[in-house]
């Protein structure tokens, strides 16, 4: 009989199942069903997966139809960056050509920027100069497409270096780094024969191809039919951007002038005219000028656009002055809203000091004091217990105190304990370490300062050049060996290393004699939650109140305020051949901390880059002077090791003292020498935002085995006095055959030492010793002297 617990075949086997039901999953091709797609009522992780995949698809599809019809009404004027890759190509002549079609059959464009109302679009037509590698990078930093212009005659030409020579690598390479935005090619002086200008498009296709991104589109642009081919697909294309540059909003100049209204003789209002890009901009917010610094804003004028595309006009080109000057709205920061420019903090001197005693403290003192002026010092032998010391009859060692009366007393005739005498002592000692170190330091590889440029001579530059490569060359051979100097006790010249039994898991303490300009930095308690609070204020900006802020795609006239005059007149003086670039800070930008970037350099550049050296740092539409520090990116610990110098073929990370930023930004790392333009050093991208990330600079001590005995050997030439053996016999030694030992005792009077290793040692072997100390950047002098 079956109860509640009897045996309950599986229904799905198919050994029991009749004909009819093991094939009705199957689909009947006739019937020409949809497979695949699920009915409304099915529930589970598949159904839940293709809600949230169409969910993306909605939300894409609506994103672009917002940005078409935004872009048809109020978008900014769409711009285009002309860039040579070989001085075959005459820019100017496609520049001209490109505005001549888009102005059409009237005069010709008076302006950079046109309304074409043949292709209902608003476009800004830019020219990099060829042989200028910073111009070409800041005029890619704005451009919504960048057209690169090869000439077909360099394929005919026996001396050339074809379609890209040397300077269009290093500028393709150099636009690589710091983020291609839609890209083009435009193929000019082709053949006329048919035949022969469809096998010179191809082959110049094929020899193009593998430095161009996949989604690159080529083009013919001789006549005024592929000209009008390529700019109807620029008009229809939807446009890619890097993504750094989607997170700040910034104005590419259009006009660029001065008011000295201030009080003050030294500094001006600079006023920037352009339309408004990527994000709103608000009165209260901090705004960076590329090469000059960050200020603060006292207005944001909202004008009436120049080149209203719902106007019927006369002319193409922009507006005359009268109609371009009239203001719309006016916007003030609010003063209790506005950001402070802050960019330091005050250090306090006394934040480390003790508080001022109360009275009963110091009448406790004094009573300490009365008492021990009533108790006579006794002199005792070394090594005495307390309890040995309480059977000592005081009369018993009066001689001895007699007689060392004149060894008791100091300077002042003060009586001085045994316990006080040695504190004296010490701090003599450590006072006269930190002279020894600060002098060593500063001929330590690593820490040198190169000369300033400006005050060398030319056979003083080359010397210190030659300098630099044979520190280089013996750092690859010899990495981290410091020789032991004869004439200075080792224990004074390495005062602030010490030594680590694990370099991964030893401690360290990451606020452990910080130095000064630590006092002038800020830190975060938590960084990705700062950045995404920070994140989180900006899309508010954006979707908030309109009325209070500048909003994307219109006209706008910045008035900056504070700026000095000589900076003021070199970015008006610039802009007359490269637009400024006034970009959006978001919160806390303006302040100093210390960054990381992941660094790798360059191929081209074969000049040693020592650490703490001098460099022109481009992060983003910021460029500042900064001293960074070369570490490894150890992955698998807290503290990481010190390069001295950028090494070849691998990356590391570059510290520095420097603006905070929020991730992720493009670097690109200039180095200038006195007399020539900058060069190209390294690339790389922030990767964090860090005080307390460890920097270890290590050295190695090194000996030779003068007797080897199995697993003893005696080994000289690392100490020259018996003093330093005896301070660093705690530190493990090891050899480069992989052996691992310690120091037992001194040998001699010069130096030499016993140790003891863990297996048999060879006659040719080194003995070495890793001593370590905390390496910090170096504060840059000027930060925006790049201009």
């Amino acid at each position: 009989m079956a109860g509640a617990r009897s045996q309950v075949n599986k229904a799905h086997k198919t050994r029991f199942a009749s004909k009819a039901s093991r094939n009705a999953h199957k689909t009947d091709l006739s019937a020409k069903t949809r497979i695949g797609k699920p009915d409304k009522a099915v529930k589970g992780a598949r159904a839940a997966r293709l809600q949230k995949s169409k969910l993306i698809r909605d939300q894409k599809r609506s994103a672009l139809l917002k940005e078409k019809r935004f872009s048809a009404v109020s978008s900014a004027p769409r711009v285009i960056v002309l860039v040579s890759l070989s001085s075959f190509v005459n820019l100017s002549k496609v520049k001209k050509d490109i505005l001549q079609l888009l102005s059409g059959q009237g005069a010709g464009p008076t302006s950079d920027t046109i309304a074409s109302s043949t292709y209902k679009l608003r476009t800004t037509v830019l020219e990099a100069p060829y042989g200028d590698l910073i111009s070409c990078m800041e005029m890619a930093k704005v451009a919504d497409l960048i057209a690169f212009v090869v000439s077909a005659n360099s394929l005919y030409v026996n001396n050339s270096e074809g379609l890209i020579d040397p300077f269009g690598a290093q500028c393709l390479s150099l636009l690589r780094s710091v983020g291609l935005p839609s890209t083009s090619v435009l193929i000019r002086d082709l053949p006329q024969d048919m035949k022969s200008k469809n096998e010179a498009k191809k082959i110049s296709i094929l020899s193009l191809s593998p430095e161009m991104p996949e989604d690159c589109k080529y083009f013919t642009a001789d006549t005024k039919e592929d000209l009008h081919k390529f700019m109807w697909l620029f008009k229809e294309q939807h446009l890619s951007s890097p993504h750094w540059r989607t997170q700040r909003p910034y104005i590419m100049s259009s006009e660029v002038n001065m008011d000295s209204a201030e009080g003050n003789s030294g500094i001006c209002t600079l006023v920037v005219s352009g339309y408004l890009r990527a994000h709103n901009l608000s009165p209260n917010q901090l705004v960076h000028v590329t090469g000059a610094g960050d200020f603060q804003l006292s207005k944001i004028e909202i004008l009436k656009d120049p080149l209203a595309s719902n106007e019927r006009r006369d002319q193409n080109s922009m507006d005359s002055e009268e109609n371009s000057n009239q203001i719309i709205q006016t916007l003030t920061p609010d003063p209790s809203a506005q950001e402070p420019l802050v960019v330091e903090r005050v250090p306090d001197p006394l934040a480390g000091e003790q508080t001022w005693p109360t009275e009963a403290e110091m009448e406790e003192a004094d009573a300490d004091n009365t008492e021990r002026k009533g108790h006579k010092k006794r002199k005792l032998p070394h090594g005495t217990s307390e309890y040995q010391a309480a059977w000592i009859v005081d009369g018993t060692d009066s001689e001895a105190d007699d007689s060392g009366a004149e060894n008791e007393k100091d300077e002042n005739g003060m009586v001085l304990g045994e316990e006080e005498m040695g504190n004296n002592d010490s701090d003599r000692d450590e006072d006269a370490a930190s002279r020894f170190t600060e002098k060593f330091d500063g001929e330590t590889g690593a820490d040198t300062e190169m000369e300033d440029d400006e005050h060398m001579t030319r056979e003083q530059i080359e010397a210190d050049i030659k300098k630099i490569k044979d520190a280089y060359a013996e750092d690859e051979e010899f990495p981290d060996e410091v020789d032991t100097p004869i004439d200075t006790p080792a224990k004074k010249r390495f005062a602030k290393f010490r030594g680590l039994k694990s370099f991964r898991t030893s401690s360290w303490d990451p606020k452990e004699s910080l130095p000064q300009e630590y006092a002038r930095i800020f830190e975060f308690d938590n960084f990705a939650r700062t950045q995404k609070h920070v994140l989180a204020k900006m899309h508010e900006l954006d979707e908030g109140n309109k009325d209070s802020c500048a909003l994307i795609g219109s006209y706008v006239r910045l008035h900056i305020r504070s700026v000095p005059i000589n900076v003021a007149s070199k970015v008006c003086h610039a802009s007359k051949s490269v637009p400024a670039v006034v970009s959006g800070l978001m919160q806390h930008e303006s302040k100093m901390s210390v960054l990381h970037f992941s660094v790798k350099k360059n191929e081209s550049y074969e000049e040693p880059i020592k650490s703490k050296e001098s460099l022109i740092f481009n992060v983003g539409f910021r460029q500042f002077t900064a001293r960074p520090v070369f570490s490894t990116d150890g992955m698998n610990s807290d503290k990481h090791k010190m390069e001295r110098f950028l090494h070849p073929g691998r990356f590391c990370l570059a510290s520095v003292y420097a603006p905070i930023s929020f991730l992720s930004l493009p670097l690109i790392i200039f180095k200038k020498r006195d007399g020539e333009p900058p060069r190209v050093a390294a690339a790389g991208s922030l990767k964090s935002v860090d005080p307390y990330r460890i920097i270890l600079k290590k050295i190695v001590l090194t000996g030779y085995p003068q007797r080897v005995s199995k697993l003893k050997a005696i080994v000289r030439y690392m100490f020259h006095h018996p003093d330093d053996v005896r301070w660093f016999k705690a530190i493990d030694v090891w050899t480069k055959h992989g052996r691992h030992g310690r120091i037992k005792e001194p040998v001699g009077t010069h130096g030499a030492m016993k140790c003891l290793f863990d297996s048999v040692i060879q006659q040719h072997d080194t003995v070495c010793m890793s001593l370590y100390k905390r390496a910090y950047p170096k504060w840059p002098e000027n930060l925006y002297n790049t201009l």
